[in-house]
């Protein structure tokens, strides 16, 4: 090998060494930055663990919490009632109309028509009560599936029980 050609390998080997060096400089130099940056927690993160860690139910004890309790139970029926569906009415035709339709009407997916082959076969074979408690609570069966409360739970159970008894008077 050349006296020149050795020359360049050692200050190639230096430039390298060098360059290096400098990585290495830079990569503990950014380690450090990064450890001494305050990062602002995340607020949506922040609320996840608040709602993880939320207590489930309050405790009542005492005059003040029978008070207290009874205020909540007031608070829970008046939000409860504002959730009912079509305005709370008891109006079987009505709420058919609205939401019972679609499958009783067509017998999408098995259900009953409005007919005596349909609603009328099952009262016979089953009773009324029977069907009030399979469209309230929903029922599987062999031709398809009937959703709890007409597939809107925001229906009461006496709204479903009308509903199921005027579909009954009109079957016949």
């Amino acid at each position: 090998m050349r006296n020149y050609d050795l020359e360049f390998l050692k200050h190639f080997s230096m430039v390298i060494a060098f360059l290096a060096a400098v990585t290495l400089g830079l990569i503990l130099f950014a380690h450090h930055l990064n450890g001494t940056v305050q990062h602002a927690p995340d607020p949506a993160a922040k609320q996840r663990v608040l709602d993880r860690i939320a207590p489930t139910g309050e405790v009542y004890a005492g005059a003040t919490g029978a008070a207290a309790q009874a205020d909540a139970l007031k608070a829970a029926a008046a939000a409860a009632a504002s959730q009912v569906a079509y305005g709370g009415t008891t109006d079987g035709k009505t709420i058919f109309g609205n939401l019972c339709t679609g499958c009783h009407t067509s017998g999408a997916g098995g259900a009953p028509k409005l007919d005596a082959a349909g609603i009328g076969a099952r009262v016979a074979a089953q009773g009324v009560d029977e069907l009030v408690k399979k469209a309230i609570s929903g029922f599987t069966g062999s031709t398809g599936v009937m959703p709890a409360k007409g597939g809107n739970p925001a229906l009461t159970d006496e709204q479903v029980k009308a509903t199921v008894e005027w579909m009954v008077s009109q079957s016949k």
